[in-house]
């Protein structure tokens, strides 16, 4: 097999999920990085943007404008860093954790139905050969 066959659907089965993810998450009305945001600080304590970053690997300049717009929708909030004054710790408000807790499990679900498909086997034979290929630029 060439690899750039192994490239292409690569790249074409991420698009291909992501389209199928986000589809799903937009009836929910949020988009794919605000649900990201959401899913990580569920059932977590507040975190700094430094460390949201690096748990969503979400770009410091996209964060900023989406910490804003779900602010507004009063999904998270700003806690004062007690380590560090110069900075603050997000969190979910009440109103963010119960979408959490409707949107998470909804999700997976969503996504389980989709997944169950391939069984078990081939479910792990997929994720064994995604690693070996990982381990090739690690």
């Amino acid at each position: 097999m060439n690899y750039l066959s192994l490239i292409r659907e690569l790249v074409t089965t991420y698009q291909a999920f992501e389209h199928y993810s986000t589809s799903h998450i937009k009836t929910m009305g949020l988009t794919m990085t605000q649900f990201d945001i959401l899913a990580t600080l569920g059932n977590q304590p507040p975190m700094t943007c430094k460390e949201l970053g690096e748990k969503t690997l979400i770009l410091k300049g996209t964060m900023t404008g989406v910490l804003e717009r779900l602010e507004l929708k009063k999904l998270i909030k700003k806690i004062p860093n007690e380590c560090d004054g110069r900075s603050y710790k997000i969190g979910l408000t009440p109103a963010g954790d119960k979408m959490f807790q409707q949107a998470f499990p909804t999700h997976l679900k969503y996504l389980e139905e989709a997944f169950s498909k391939l069984g078990e086997k081939n479910l792990q034979q997929t994720v064994d050969g995604l690693k070996e290929v990982k381990a090739l630029f690690n």
